[in-house]
């Protein structure tokens, strides 16, 4: 089965050094503007998701969710984690690190798009 979502060794370090010192985390990307573009992480008791909130997948026990309207557009591409250096200026948990969270994505080809089983939403 086709994943949707993967990490960057970046990606998955930086989860690392959060949930070491915040606990277990989440990632919201909502699509929004501004700060909703981005993946936005928090402590996983901080968050409530809403019904329509579609959960992409999980990296090393961190659930990624994704706004609904954000996954109607992207549902045909493989989401990948990264961190880069810099700072995410939000509200996120990777906000004074040095690093931020980004996405980054491509396009599934036509076999991997065969097997891409359906999505959980939240609700």
């Amino acid at each position: 089965m086709t994943e949707r979502l993967s990490a960057t060794p970046a990606a998955l370090e930086l989860i690392h050094k959060l949930t070491a010192q915040f606990g277990p985390i989440v990632f919201l990307q909502s699509g929004g503007c501004c700060e909703g573009s981005g993946p936005l992480c928090m402590p996983a008791n901080e968050f409530k998701p809403s019904p329509s909130d579609v959960i992409l997948g999980e990296l090393d026990g961190a659930i990624f969710y994704m706004g609904h309207s954000h996954f109607q557009f992207s549902e045909n591409t493989h989401t990948i984690l990264d961190a880069v250096s810099g700072s995410s200026g939000s509200f996120s948990l990777d906000c004074g690190t040095g690093m931020a969270f980004i996405t980054r994505g491509r396009l599934y080809n036509d076999e991997e798009l065969q097997q891409l089983g359906a999505v959980n939403k939240f609700g």
